[in-house]
């Protein structure tokens, strides 16, 4: 049994379909990868995947929970608790400026217990929270910048600081929308090792990406898609080095050149 199933998913912007019937299946502790030109779908994938947009047709499960089914409305209850399956990584990291590293990553996790505790379940909370985050920022290599804020760390580290505060609220899946579109090719090994990283630790995710180098890397299964279709699905060795669709081969022969 698939650990993250999609069926069917389907997604208007007023009349223009943008994602047309898409269905693919992933295992858990895999990395999928999401390639394609700029316009085929890829990045309104992802931010349907995690609620930031609404399909407008298809399910979405979950170790074979639908955490999505257009068929049913979802109460606002159900819709703030399956936001938290997913976890996003933004392309511009979205970091709070005003906020040290370690306080960017407890954020969230303590206001989402704020109030479901009374004072001195919340006090002990907070610590096991603030425990989290200390071991989180050492895992992504930033165990000395827990008092730094985000404009006193290199790109890199500002990224590596949003996965961080990704996995702060122990999402089932992490999600990158262009990980590496702002780094430099010394800082984007950086973000592979920690990607690579996190996979050693059974997490499953979802990277979408231009960089094909990168692509290959990190994936265990690779999607292209096109006109917002999956126009081919496979492992980094079908997709790149033999493609079935004409129309993947022409994009990796432009992304080459």
């Amino acid at each position: 049994m698939a650990y993250l199933e999609i069926i069917n998913l389907k997604k208007f912007f007023n009349k223009t379909e943008v994602l047309k019937d898409i269905n693919f299946t992933l295992e858990k502790g895999e990395i999928l990868t999401i390639i394609g030109s700029s316009g085929s779908g890829k990045t309104t994938l992802l931010r349907s995947l995690n609620f930031l947009e609404k399909a407008d047709c298809g399910k979405i499960l979950i170790n074979n929970e639908a955490i999505f089914d257009s068929d049913r409305e979802l109460s606002d209850k159900e819709l703030r608790e399956n936001r938290l399956r997913f976890g996003l990584v933004f392309q511009s990291f979205n970091l709070f400026p005003h906020l040290n590293a370690l306080k960017n990553v407890t954020l969230a996790p303590g206001l989402l217990i704020k109030n479901k505790a009374n004072k001195k379940e919340y006090t002990q909370k907070l610590k096991e929270i603030e425990i989290d985050a200390q071991n989180l920022l050492n895992n992504v290599g930033l165990k000395d910048k827990e008092k730094a804020y985000p404009y006193q760390l290199s790109g890199g580290q500002q990224q590596r600081l949003a996965i961080a505060r990704a996995l702060a609220l122990k999402p089932d899946i992490l999600c990158f929308d262009e990980p590496t579109s702002a780094l430099d090719p010394e800082l984007t090994s950086e973000v592979v090792k920690v990607i690579k990283s996190l996979k050693s630790s059974d997490r499953t995710m979802i990277v979408v990406t231009h960089e094909m180098d990168f692509a290959k890397k990190i994936a265990d299964k690779v999607i292209f898609m096109a006109d917002g279709v999956v126009e081919e699905i496979g492992t980094p060795f079908e997709v790149f080095n033999n493609p079935k669709s004409k129309k993947t081969l022409a994009f990796l022969g432009e992304s080459t050149e």
